[in-house]
């Protein structure tokens, strides 16, 4: 890495300022960054890091199992030093060029694997607690509010707003400055390796998989996008870039929103109150109007720049 101050390694480690958070800008990143430079002396991969963070974030999980304050605060702690990997991972890769496919694929995963320990650890917890207002025992119907909480809201949620980022991210940096994938490549990659390369395969099979589902969620967009580069490759003229900016900047708070902080900072709040299923209530409601509102106005710039091309 090279001899640069502090500030402007920090500045070189943000993807943009359009798509940073406040929160991380201010807090997680400079942190990130510190534990960054000292894995960086000491050799360490990023891809290490992201498996420290997951062992971090289960822990999290367990911890908020249990109803005392001890438990709780150690599962706040344990999930900001999660998240605090996750930021050095990223950094690290981004400042030593050590960026990977599988390590970012990883990164995401590990996110998943936290909030399966955090949804699980909930379910639990509240198997015996009575249903607010009632005497029955939540029971089953907990791991039926965290399924559809956590499989049907927050997964999708969190998909798109990553998809939308990188799509941002396109425009702004060109290919090079984002992680916009296509399923089609995916599958292709996974076709050229040897069919006893079976790991391989797999990932990027499964990964392929995930983007399409990306795609399938966006028709108009992907329209626009195939038309674009029908009559331009990436080689987009300048006023379209700076007017699907224009049109996408205001969202990407929303896919903030949709992503870790305000996700971590409800998840504090409702297990020091010992109310975790009103943190998966919110998911189910006002998560999902956001990413409906969202989805719907990103499609719309779409719809309106594929009308102009």
């Amino acid at each position: 890495m090279e001899k640069r101050s502090f500030r402007e390694l920090l500045k070189a480690s943000f993807k943009s300022n359009d798509t940073e958070e406040w929160l991380d800008v201010h807090f997680t990143r400079p942190i990130g960054l510190a534990f960054a430079l000292l894995w960086e002396r000491l050799g360490v991969h990023p891809t290490v890091i992201t498996v420290i963070g997951i062992f971090l974030g289960v822990a999290a999980g367990y911890m908020f199992y249990f109803t005392d304050l001890c438990h709780n605060l150690c599962g706040i702690v344990l999930l900001m030093l999660a998240n605090f990997c996750d930021s050095t991972d990223g950094q690290l890769a981004r400042l030593t060029g050590k960026k990977t496919l599988v390590g970012r694929v990883l990164d995401g995963f590990a996110g998943d694997i936290w909030f399966t320990a955090i949804y699980l650890a909930f379910v639990f917890r509240l198997w015996n607690q009575n249903i607010p207002l009632t005497d029955h025992h939540w029971g089953i119907w907990a791991f039926v509010l965290a399924f559809v909480a956590g499989i049907m809201s927050h997964s999708p949620q969190s998909s798109l707003s990553d998809y939308y980022r990188q799509i941002h991210l396109y425009f702004i940096k060109g290919r090079q400055g984002s992680e916009l994938d296509k399923a089609d490549a995916q599958d292709a990659k996974a076709e050229q390796l040897p069919e006893n390369d079976l790991f391989g395969r797999i990932f990027y099979t499964n990964y392929a998989r995930y983007c399409r589902s990306q795609e399938r969620r966006t028709p108009k967009f992907q329209r626009f996008f195939s038309k674009l580069h029908e009559k331009y490759g990436d080689d987009i003229p300048q006023d379209i870039r700076q007017e699907f900016r224009a049109g996408s900047l205001p969202l990407m708070p929303l896919t903030n929103i949709l992503t870790f902080n305000s996700r971590a900072i409800m998840i504090y709040i409702t297990a020091l109150l010992n109310c975790p299923w009103v943190y998966m209530l919110i998911e189910i409601t006002v998560m999902n109007f956001i990413y409906w509102y969202m989805k719907s106005r990103h499609e719309q710039l779409s719809e309106r720049l594929y009308n102009k091309i």
